[in-house]
């Protein structure tokens, strides 16, 4: 049976990320950069002032020396007039200066009279002056591929006039259900029955991902209906997610009908605790993630493999769930003979997180995924865990109130 590390190592070897679209700004928040991106022009496009004040050339002016005051310049408007010396105009932040001035000087530092301004203290060559080209010039890259496209790459690239850039898109994901003791939600179930919770609980994660689901219903424990739903997603997805039958049952029916689908096995089991029956591999060149239909074990293995899956097709560069140093509050159990991977909430206080496991860690219990916050990898054999000891946990959500580790 492969560990988790040989496992992940197959399925980030196997899946590779989409062809990459031609997108607008507006569209590419959340995605992933595909090619360099370069500026249309300088910014600033001319040397502007920084401040509300007045602008003049510098000519080692002193405390109390007088300029003439002979215009204002708002910003957005140009003056062609080169400066004499001696001679200032009254500007706004933003607004280009005059030909023939390099310095501006404050509002509050000047005494105003009339047509006229003293000096209340010596001004420094290129005071409050913003150069043209200091924040890039026209052709410089702005950004490389793999950047992530959050507000402030959209504003940078505004600025700059990019107006269309290259992304990966967000991956389609066909979400199947398999189980003859599966309802939909707003049935009531009959005796053997239970609501198709996961369905749910994974529509929900993948959207929190920023993906298209292609919900393709549940799949009775029949070959042919199998068949057919898992046709659709490979031909509509760019990923298929099945949950239950990945098992050893008699009905467990998943991976023979993928292999009437040209099916090519990654992995099958997992030295895993939750999620021990994962499976993994491609059908017709599109990546197929079976998990397992025990609630906590699907959502454990979608954070373990199904959200890696998804950051590759997306284009990051490090599609790997992020860690995080925390505190831990209450005894874990050594590792067995498989990793375990410990459902716990986060919590942070003067800088420092703490994580406390949760009580639940059944695989057939959901209680355990309501507030938490991370998983604990507890790897085989490990020692027995004390409070206070400091752990690494994967990192699913933060704290409310918290937006970087």
């Amino acid at each position: 049976m492969l560990d988790y590390a040989h496992a992940l190592r197959i399925l980030l070897d196997t899946i590779r990320p989409l062809a990459p679209v031609e997108a607008p700004l507006a569209d590419a928040l959340g995605l992933v950069l595909a090619a360099p991106v370069q500026a249309r022009w300088d910014l600033p496009p001319a040397d502007n002032s920084a401040m509300d004040g007045y602008a003049f050339a510098h000519a080692g002016q002193r405390a109390g020396d007088s300029l003439r005051v002979s215009g204002f310049l708002p910003a957005g408007a140009v003056q062609k007039t080169a400066l004499t010396p001696g001679e200032a105009v009254r500007i706004m932040t933003g607004a280009p200066l005059p030909p023939g001035a390099d310095t501006v000087v404050p509002s509050e530092e000047v005494e105003s009279a009339g047509d006229e301004i003293q000096l209340r203290k010596a001004p420094k060559l290129g005071d409050h002056v913003r150069l043209r080209g200091e924040e890039f010039v026209a052709g410089e890259t702005l950004l490389a591929p793999g950047t992530a496209i959050h507000s402030g790459e959209i504003g940078l690239l505004a600025a700059a006039g990019v107006t269309r850039i290259s992304v990966y898109p967000t991956p389609r994901v066909a979400l199947l259900s398999t189980g003859d003791e599966l309802v939909e939600l707003g049935e009531t179930p009959g005796p053997g029955q239970i609501i198709n919770s996961n369905f749910h609980l994974l529509a929900a994660r993948l959207r929190e991902e920023g993906c298209a689901v292609i919900p393709l219903g549940i799949a009775r424990d029949r070959a042919g209906e199998l068949d057919e739903k898992i046709a659709r997603g490979l031909a509509e997805a760019d990923l298929l997610i099945t949950t239950g039958g990945v098992s050893v049952g008699d009905r467990d029916l998943v991976q023979e009908t993928l292999r009437r689908h040209d099916f090519r096995l990654g992995f099958w089991k997992v030295a895993i605790k939750p999620g021990k029956p994962v499976l993994f591999g491609t059908a017709r060149s599109v990546p197929v993630l079976g998990l397992p239909g025990n609630p906590a074990a699907s959502a454990a293995t979608f954070e373990l493999f199904a959200r890696v899956a998804l950051r590759r097709l997306g284009g990051h560069g490090d599609p790997l769930p992020p860690r995080l140093r925390a505190i831990l509050t209450a005894p874990v159990k050594g590792g067995g003979k498989r990793q375990a991977f410990l459902w716990g909430s986060l919590t942070e206080a003067a800088g420092r997180y703490a994580f406390s496991p949760s009580s639940r860690q059944e695989s057939g219990q959901t209680r355990s995924l309501q507030g938490s916050r991370a998983l604990l990898p507890v790897p085989i054999g490990a020692p027995d865990l004390a409070p206070g000891e400091e752990v690494e946990v994967l990192l699913l959500r933060l704290p409310p109130g918290r937006a970087t580790p």
